[in-house]
């Protein structure tokens, strides 16, 4: 039956370039439609390839889902029953779920304002004061949120001064460099997702990275049920069934031809929110520091509902009802029920953390590389409808094929 419903616009779908049903074909013509195979080495291998630079190699190993990844790294540094990690707070909660799955205390670090990041300053203020009380971190984990590295020139250096590794949390930021770095090659240990929203997709996967090769080997062990090497089933301790498919590999391999395309065009449509947006009182967009090349994988902000002409979560009731999918930035996890009693170390001491301002005052838009410029000027109009309903609107589509024209 007809209807005028606009089509949905979602935050951040699929999006395939048609190479990949090669790969995937190859694989149902060989008949390896079983875990593993020749896509998920060749997968490991050229992402790889990718994060490594002169003079740092990097090791991967495919896994099931970014979580395992982050899951079998922790194991990879020695986390256990009792260990604290510090872990920032404003992240989804795959990050902080296998600390407490290994039995272990997260302790949660605030964002700085300058790159929405771990805080420096948090960190080596969590660092002494556990030091004061005769307790030190097993590891320390990054998020590198919303497209954008962590402020790895700081953090880097107090990590080292403390002798205590880092495991970076890349899910969100595969295509992103700080000071000219690949994101996923600053930790001891690196974890990316390939799950149907990121920036490329596996279906369902993720990627465990690591310089030293024998941490790559030894989560390959892990994942794949920890089965020694026997004629028979033998097994000295206990693993996971924790490995990427070859099919979900195979689309992998395809994605990663277009990495670069996907990273162009989520920076244009952030470049194109920000000229079309920035200009209203009490829109702030996520800073993109100058040492940080940013993916923009999905364009986040904070609306002032003191001085913007709506709150942020009139925003999103308002994009809904024009069917455009939006999303409040991540709840911290010293918030959430479950991590209730945990200890959180904010930016500045004696105040406010900024994730929670962040959080409170946050949205994420509409960012899908597969969005074509009439559905970012919707988008846009809607925004302005909400945010500066007595300011004419400018057209956005009109200004988009414009900027496109100079």
């Amino acid at each position: 039956m007809p209807t005028d419903e606009p089509k949905p616009i979602l935050l951040s779908p699929p999006h395939l370039s048609g190479a990949e049903r090669h790969f995937v074909d190859e694989a149902f013509r060989t008949n390896w439609i079983a875990p593993l195979g020749p896509n998920v080495d060749a997968f490991e291998r050229e992402l790889a390839a990718r994060l490594s630079s002169a003079g740092a190699e990097i090791h991967c190993c495919a896994t099931a889902s970014g979580t395992a990844a982050i899951h079998l790294g922790l194991i990879a540094l020695g986390v256990g029953p009792g260990d604290l990690v510090l872990c920032s707070s404003f992240t989804f909660v795959a990050t902080a779920n296998p600390i407490r799955q290994l039995g272990a205390e997260p302790v949660f670090i605030d964002s700085d304002d300058a790159s929405w990041n771990m805080s420096p300053a948090a960190l080596r203020r969590a660092l002494h004061g556990l030091a004061a009380e005769g307790r030190r971190p097993r590891a320390v984990i990054t998020v590198d949120l919303y497209g954008q590295g962590c402020d790895y020139g700081a953090i880097l250096p107090i990590c080292e001064e403390w002798n205590i590794p880092i495991l970076e949390d890349a899910a969100e930021a595969l295509g992103a460099t700080v000071d000219g770095r690949p994101c996923g090659s600053f930790g001891a240990v690196s974890a990316f997702s390939f799950n149907g929203n990121k920036i490329i997709t596996t279906s369902g996967g993720g990627m465990l990275a690591a310089p030293d090769a024998r941490i790559a080997e030894r989560a390959r062990f892990l994942a794949t049920q920890a089965r020694d090497p026997a004629p028979h089933y033998e097994h000295s301790v206990a693993g996971f069934n924790y490995r990427m498919s070859n099919i979900c590999a195979g689309v992998g391999r395809g994605q990663l031809l277009v990495l670069d395309e996907r990273v162009a065009r989520r920076r244009e449509i952030f470049a194109e929110y920000r000229r079309a947006l920035g200009g209203l009182d009490g829109v702030e967009f996520m800073p993109e520091p100058a040492w940080s090349r940013s993916t923009h994988w999905l364009t986040a902000l904070t609306i002032d509902p003191a001085r913007a002409g709506a709150s942020r979560d009139a925003l999103l009731t308002a994009l809904a009802a024009e069917r455009i999918e939006a999303r409040p930035t991540w709840k911290p996890m010293h918030l959430q029920p479950l991590f209730a009693g945990c200890r959180m170390f904010a930016h500045d001491e004696g105040r406010a953390p900024v994730c929670e301002r962040l959080f409170r005052d946050g949205v994420c838009l509409p960012s899908g590389s597969s969005m074509g410029d009439a559905d970012l000027a919707r988008v846009i109009d809607a925004c302005e409808r909400a945010l500066a309903p007595a300011r004419p609107a400018h057209g956005a589509a009109a200004s988009i094929a414009a900027a496109r024209s100079v």
